[in-house]
């Protein structure tokens, strides 16, 4: 048994060293079979952490999971543990996400972990002093009857020597009904690690925004709002967090919400890009159109009703009455902060007309040899506004003085066209300048749209000072000069508790969360619990602690654990009714002597 056992914590340490050389080297892999039941993944600093909703945890670890289903091999393994792998496999069918292994595997997994660190194990072939390794943790399945979810090894090192490891145990449950008292927890960790005195840290964090899928034509997106406040010391379990908190918003926006009042900007810019992708691929995927008659008749009567105008006349009337009127159901606020223009010229009008109707490349050719026939004829003299230098403006400024050149409507021009008088529209609306080629000049202005996606919710949803408003549109500039769009990115920006505790002290008696025309009411209990309240214990030493934490969402992807939705509550639900998570976890230090 022993020399087994032996082997297994030799071949398990170097399988998991030479994954750490490999990622140091920069080598991308996807995570590897162990002993053909168990999947290992080596997870980066920075890279999505499934321990941060319950530790925090944002550092290099290894995760272990069972082995998906349509990976399994049959095995010995398999067989031995057939009876508690029963408990950890969900065999609806369906992609089920990361899967448990029983917590009597995931113990056998902490002990190789700890039998290859000990130093004390000499008579095992691995080179000394043994390297230490990233933490470990392993997913479980709940089966034991404290209902453990996670188990976690990390080693203890001084002077780059490894003297000890702290082992650790995560519960959770679905808890109603739940009763635990700090001074409870206070005692239990002193007497488990023989301390005199601790300190509880405290964490709640508050979901401001977040998108919610109504009915299957509006699908959920990614947007979302939270606000975590950390405080010390605390002073009861569920406290409200004090004003010298430290507190930061988390914003992450999704672009394309078509409830969003910025989603007529949104899809101009998609068609942009659409005809930008086609310049550089020489295929254009075009978008379903907004208009039901054909584009050749959408710009033929607007070269008559401009006719009629004698091109000097309002003809942006009939167009901004519409988006006025779908407007006034927005807050007065987002109409002071984002207005449709009014002053729309000839080739602004044009871009609104072509890019809701046109569908394909003969589409355009027939829309700009109608356009460029009009102007000969002198049956129209629109007029622009200065500064554009897109070729159907030259054109247009010919046809003042009855001369134009010829322009072939053939290859990649009535695409370049298009695009040249989208660009100059959009550049307006976002008020921009750029002196970067035009395929680059797409791309800065999709990065617009996103900072503006941003600053609109925000001002929306959470109404923050001008201060706030302006640092949060810095630290968008700043971040998108240096990087691609990113619209899972999410912004932080620390603010002082006392400029946003009205959204967690005392919120509004109509607190609401509106999405263009849809209004979901919430009530104001929702806001005054947060999502997540977590007080952590410890003392001197900083890696030994205990953790309480209360949810209204399952901490763990792994279990079957059911999560109401918006739509299983009343208009008067709140928090209280639906169910709530908690989960502990405590810790043993073992010092190798």
């Amino acid at each position: 048994m022993w020399p087994r056992r032996n082997r297994a914590a030799e071949d398990f340490h170097a399988r998991l060293l030479q994954e750490v050389d490999e990622e140091k080297k920069g080598i991308c892999k996807d995570p590897f079979i162990y002993e053909a039941d168990v999947q290992v993944q080596l997870i980066g600093k920075g890279q999505p952490n499934p321990l941060k909703n319950i530790l925090n945890e944002n550092d290099v670890v290894f995760i272990l999971e069972k082995v998906p289903l349509e990976k399994e091999e049959t095995s010995p393994v398999e067989e031995l543990q057939s009876e508690e792998t029963a408990i950890s496999d969900f065999s609806t069918g369906e992609n089920v996400g990361p899967l448990a292994l029983p917590v009597g595997r995931a113990r056998q997994l902490i002990g190789l972990y700890t039998m290859a660190h000990n130093p004390n194990m000499t008579h095992l072939k691995i080179s000394r002093p043994v390297t230490a390794l990233p933490p470990l943790w392993v997913r479980c399945d709940s089966s034991d009857p404290e209902g453990t979810c996670w188990l976690g090894a990390e080693l203890i090192t001084t002077n780059s020597s490894i003297v000890g490891i702290v082992l650790y145990v995560v519960s959770c449950k679905a808890d109603k009904n739940y009763s635990v008292n700090l001074e409870d927890l206070k005692n239990s960790h002193k007497k488990r690690h023989h301390l005199s005195t601790v300190t509880a840290r405290g964490f709640a964090q508050y979901e401001l925004l977040k998108s919610t899928a109504l009915d299957d034509t509006v699908p959920a997106s990614q947007t979302t709002i939270t606000l975590d406040i950390s405080w010390s010391p605390v002073d009861e379990i569920l406290q409200i967090p004090p004003l010298s908190s430290n507190a930061t918003l988390n914003i992450k926006v999704e672009s394309g919400d078509p409830r969003s009042p910025l989603s007529h900007l949104h899809r101009e810019l998609k068609f942009l890009l659409v005809l930008a992708d086609g310049l550089r691929t020489g295929v254009t995927e075009w978008p379903a159109p907004l208009e039901a008659k054909p584009a050749i008749e959408v710009v033929q009567e607007f070269l008559n009703d401009l006719n009629k105008l004698d091109g000097f006349g309002d003809s942006t009337k009939k167009d901004t009455e519409t988006v006025k009127h779908d407007s006034a159901a927005f807050d007065r606020s987002i109409e002071c902060l984002f207005t449709v223009r009014c002053d729309l010229d000839f080739a602004e009008q044009l871009w609104c007309k072509m890019s809701s109707s046109v569908i394909s490349y003969q589409d355009l050719v027939k829309c700009f040899t109608l356009i460029i026939q009009s102007l000969q004829r002198g049956d129209v003299q629109p007029w622009l506004h200065s500064g554009s230098n897109s070729l159907l403006s030259r054109l247009i400024h010919q046809s003042y003085h009855g001369t134009m050149d010829t322009v072939s409507l053939s290859g990649t021009i009535p695409v370049q066209m298009l695009l040249e008088v989208g660009l100059d529209k959009l550049k307006k609306d976002y008020i921009s300048f750029f002196i970067v080629d035009i395929q680059e000049q797409v791309y800065r202005v999709q990065k617009l749209h996103h900072i503006l996606e941003i600053l609109v919710s925000c001002k929306l949803f959470i109404k923050p000072q001008h201060e706030l408003l302006f640092s949060l549109t810095q630290s968008c500039i700043k971040y998108y000069k240096q990087n691609p769009l990113d619209e899972q990115h999410i912004f932080q920006l620390p603010v002082r508790p006392t400029a946003v505790k009205n959204l967690y002290q005392s919120p509004p008696p109509r607190l609401r969360i509106v999405l263009c025309q849809v209004l979901l009411p919430l009530s104001a209990s929702y806001i005054e619990n947060p999502q997540k309240w977590r007080v952590e214990i410890s003392s001197s030493q900083k890696k030994v602690k205990t953790v309480w934490q209360l949810s209204d969402s399952p901490p763990v992807d792994h279990l079957n654990c059911h999560k109401p939705d918006f739509s299983e509550l009343t208009l008067n639900s709140s928090l209280e009714e639906r169910i709530s998570f908690t989960s502990m976890v405590t810790c043993s230090q073992v010092h190798f002597k």
